[in-house]
């Protein structure tokens, strides 16, 4: 049994039912040789051509590869360190938070520590701006908490006293 030609005008090299008058394609070669005329596929995994320049480096001397990805990055590029924070700002902050829960002893402290370490920022650079201003409002709220209570005690104290001195004044 023989299989008809194939559509269009491509050979089948594998059909031997060609008719005998026909005379043969040069295009058609034997199974397993590469067809002159037409490149073959270019292999995406293949390795670059290490003479790519046309010329092999000297004996002797390793050949050069580019390195893989990117190259490393060059010093001095990049992010920029992030300044070191004032020691006395964090204090600040620190104190004045404290000063919530002690009754607003240390709270004062925060405060002044805080304008203390914002003078040595403008000076020097240094980044904790932002905790310094935190210290100094939260220490100076807390110290006027602290100073409003202690003036609601002593006025609650002299009314106690005025009030039972008057009623003991009536025996």
């Amino acid at each position: 049994m023989t299989n008809p030609p194939p559509p269009g005008d491509w050979n089948d090299p594998t059909w031997s039912a060609q008719p005998s008058s026909a005379p043969p394609d040069p295009t058609l070669v034997a199974a397993g040789q590469p067809v002159p005329t037409q490149p073959g596929p270019a292999d995406p995994y293949a390795p670059a051509d290490p003479y790519a320049g046309g010329q092999a480096p000297p004996p002797g001397q390793p050949m050069a590869y580019a390195p893989p990805g990117y190259p490393p990055p060059y010093p001095g590029y990049g992010y920029p360190p992030p300044p070191k924070t004032n020691g006395l700002a964090i204090a600040s902050l620190v104190l004045a938070l404290v000063g919530i829960t002690s009754c607003g002893i240390t709270a004062p402290i925060g405060a002044i520590l805080g304008h203390v370490a914002q003078k040595q920022i403008r000076v020097s650079g240094e980044g904790g701006e932002g905790m310094a201003k935190a210290g100094i409002i939260v220490g100076w709220i807390v110290t006027a908490l602290m100073v409003l209570g202690i003036a609601a005690y002593v006025a609650i104290v002299i009314f106690a006293i005025t009030t039972s001195s008057a009623s003991n004044s009536g025996y």
